[in-house]
């Protein structure tokens, strides 16, 4: 991930890291990973000690923390060598002593005016093994967290929005007991408090993620809601629309969290009064993950899980010459561009928009242009919040072009040697990135000075497919949806009628089949697709 693995030798004092706690010998060691990881948009492969490799050499586990954020821009290719700091992280991280240690200084001293400083907290504690229970006890005496300690220390708000974001990350990584344990009487105090407007904007956003991530255990979302957390968050989604672009997150995420989790009653769902009458092209929200979040107008997005979300537009075009453009709300890694119905798009294993032969995108936070899992860079500056970034795809020339405030870069051509139909405007998103999509329902800031064609002039939508259902209304019309017997597990509209070989599984259709590599059952490689005569009426 770059041109050369980050290697140093600063210290001659050896690795040597005692538990002075025995109980730490009972934290999980992870396994060596023997086979090579698919690509990840920041995550290096992991890469253990060999059995006769010395421990590295010890480092300040500050100076490791801070190594590893200014690096992280350079992690771009799959098979270029961990930077040390990271690896001598996850070493350190393998006992409790050290867990703890580095989780400290995630919180001390990631600063505040880095845009990629909370994804690198995310990226680093997901990688490290499971804290043990002794260790999760430990943190929270560490940490002390209560109502009080939210309002202390205001001039250093990097300390509490750290320290929202490792709580987040840990209520996302534990379950069920874990994590409800870890939401105790005064962590749960803490994030409330942090959410009042005399907290920095910035605190607010990561407290208001961290309570939406303990949410996910339904024994924590009682105890959230039963705080009276809606009405805070009513107040804070008036901020929506704010011109300053980190009030504007946090609007988002308010609105969210009411429409999704912590309901109001008496409160009317946005979905059903917002206008979306003139929106013709939106982001489609039937095959995303459920860890993207989508705006009731389907046309800003925003992912604050752990993996990589992808999104694409409903519209889809296979000729003549087109734009779109995107406001960038957060600065940090994103992959914006254009896609088509043959890319695959894998949140898990860190796939996205130009991770394929069939997709081409842009990222401005590392100047990069991404095709095929390759980048290459570019010469426009790094984004920042408020950019407009322009999207042309020209399919008589076959070229893409890519622009920043109006500045082009050169045309790209590669994909049409793989795909010349069948492209949607595409975005994939790294933690807690946010950007705006316009498709045409409005004027465009930076137009081309050619003469192009609008998704939103061209498409349609009934009033029905404009609907962005919260998580827990659609869920309900999923129960109450009839599937017939023998039909595809994945599509569940065609009948089951292929048999993949060699591992046998007979639950797919011909047409989801042939979009599989592997079983989605067994996981074994396909080799044949055979369609079942007995299954064709």
């Amino acid at each position: 991930m770059g041109n050369s693995c980050v290697c140093r030798d600063d210290s001659g004092v050896e690795d040597n890291i005692e538990p002075q706690n025995p109980q730490a010998e009972n934290s999980v060691a992870p396994t060596p990973e023997t086979r090579i990881r698919p690509r990840d948009p920041v995550r290096p492969p992991r890469r253990g000690r060999g059995p006769h490799e010395p421990r590295r050499k010890k480092q300040n586990v500050d100076g490791l923390v801070l190594d590893t954020l200014a690096v992280i821009r350079t992690l771009v290719d799959n098979d270029q060598e961990p930077p040390y700091s990271m690896i001598t992280l996850h070493e350190m991280a393998e006992t409790d002593d050290g867990w703890l240690e580095v989780v400290q200084s995630l919180i001390r001293v990631i600063p505040l005016e880095d845009p990629l400083g909370p994804a690198v907290i995310t990226l680093l504690l997901d990688e490290c093994p499971l804290p043990t229970k002794d260790a999760l006890q430990k943190l929270t005496e560490i940490l002390r967290l209560n109502k009080a300690i939210a309002c202390q220390d205001a001039c250093n708000p990097a300390k509490h929005r750290n320290t929202a974001a490792v709580l987040g990350c840990l209520a996302e990584k534990l379950a069920g007991p874990a994590s409800i344990g870890l939401l105790s009487p005064g962590i749960l105090e803490y994030l409330l408090e942090s959410l009042n407007f005399q907290s920095h904007p910035t605190v607010m956003l990561f407290a208001l993620i961290a309570l939406e991530k303990f949410a996910q255990t339904s024994e924590n979302k009682l105890t959230i809601s039963e705080s009276s957390i809606s009405d805070q968050l009513l107040r804070l989604e008036t901020w929506i629309n704010n011109s300053d672009y980190l009030k504007r997150q946090v609007g988002f995420c308010a609105q969210w969290s009411l429409d999704n989790l912590f309901l109001k009653e008496g409160r009317q769902f946005t979905y059903e009064k917002v206008d979306v009458s003139n929106i013709n092209a939106m982001l489609n929200s039937n095959d995303v993950s459920e860890y993207l979040k989508i705006s009731p107008h389907g046309l800003e997005a925003r992912c604050d899980a752990s993996s990589f979300e992808s999104v694409r537009c409903t519209f889809c075009v296979d000729s003549g010459i087109w734009y779109y453009e995107v406001t960038v709300i957060t600065s940090g890694v994103m992959q914006i561009g254009w896609a088509t119905k043959d890319s695959k798009f894998l949140n898990h294993e860190g796939y996205g928009i130009g991770d394929d032969e069939y997709s081409c995108a842009y990222d401005g936070c590392r100047q990069l242009i991404w095709y095929n899992a390759r980048s290459k860079p570019h010469s426009h500056p790094c984004w920042k919040e408020g950019d407009t970034i322009g999207f042309l795809l020209d399919l008589q020339k076959k070229q893409m072009v890519f622009y920043l405030n109006g500045n082009h870069l050169p045309p790209e051509k590669q994909v049409f040697s793989s795909a010349i139909s069948g492209f949607f405007a595409a975005a994939s998103f790294m933690s807690y990135q946010q950007c705006e999509f316009n498709f045409g329902a409005k004027p465009f800031k930076h137009p081309p000075s050619i003469k192009f064609n609008t998704f939103n002039s061209h498409a349609f939508l009934t009033p029905d497919e404009k609907i962005i259902l919260p998580r827990h209304r659609r869920l309900a019309l999923l129960k109450q949806v009839s599937i017939r017997e023998n039909c595809c597990t994945l599509c569940c509209d065609e009948m089951a009628d292929t048999e993949l070989r060699p591992c046998g599984h007979r639950d797919l259709c011909m047409d989801c089949a042939l979009q599989l590599e592997t079983c989605p059952l067994c996981r074994q490689d396909i080799k044949t697709r055979i369609r079942l005569i007995s299954h064709i009426s």
